[in-house]
């Protein structure tokens, strides 16, 4: 099965409830995590947060 999003592609959260304290705008994917038998996570950084965050495969939308 092949990842959906890659390391370096552009993307942006898709806005719920677990997200709304979330910079709005664009993230970087900067990595897949390993599977944990919870789905595609992946680590994604904002240029308008100063950490990363986690978020799970349908959160994240292409650009």
């Amino acid at each position: 099965m092949s990842n959906h999003f890659r390391s370096g592609q552009t993307v942006r959260l898709a806005r719920g409830v677990a997200y709304r304290s979330a910079a709005g705008g664009e993230y970087k994917v900067v990595a897949l995590l390993p599977d944990e038998g919870v789905g595609r996570r992946y680590r994604v950084k904002s240029v308008r947060e100063p950490h990363e965050r986690v978020v799970s495969e349908e959160d994240l939308e292409s650009v």
